[in-house]
């Protein structure tokens, strides 16, 4: 069960929901969002949260389903995690999308 007693959004970095109104965020209900936002933005004192919050399973199983995390946060979660990074959605989703401007 998730700690949400301890912890409120409030105690994240203001700058990961500059674009949403903290008041209507849910740590259950909105745990895709949060987690995506602390991984591409946040700062240590965010992820210690999401851990503590949501603890690694939680959070290894929402990052494999997200449809778009950044290549650090995907290197990241798959050293953590010990996991190929095909096994992320947003790497397969990249690899079957290729944006041939970047190169």
């Amino acid at each position: 069960m998730m700690d949400t007693i301890k912890f409120s959004i409030s105690h994240f970095s203001a700058h990961l929901f500059w674009d949403t109104d903290r008041n209507l965020l849910d740590f259950d209900t909105n745990k895709e969002y949060i987690i995506q936002r602390v991984l591409e933005y946040g700062l240590m004192q965010d992820w210690e949260i999401i851990k503590q919050v949501y603890g690694l399973g939680k959070i290894k199983e929402v990052a494999l389903q997200l449809r778009y995390l950044d290549d650090i946060s995907v290197s990241f979660l798959a050293t953590l995690f010990n996991i190929d990074k095909q096994q992320f959605r947003c790497y397969k989703n990249k690899q079957s999308n290729p944006h041939y401007w970047n190169f």
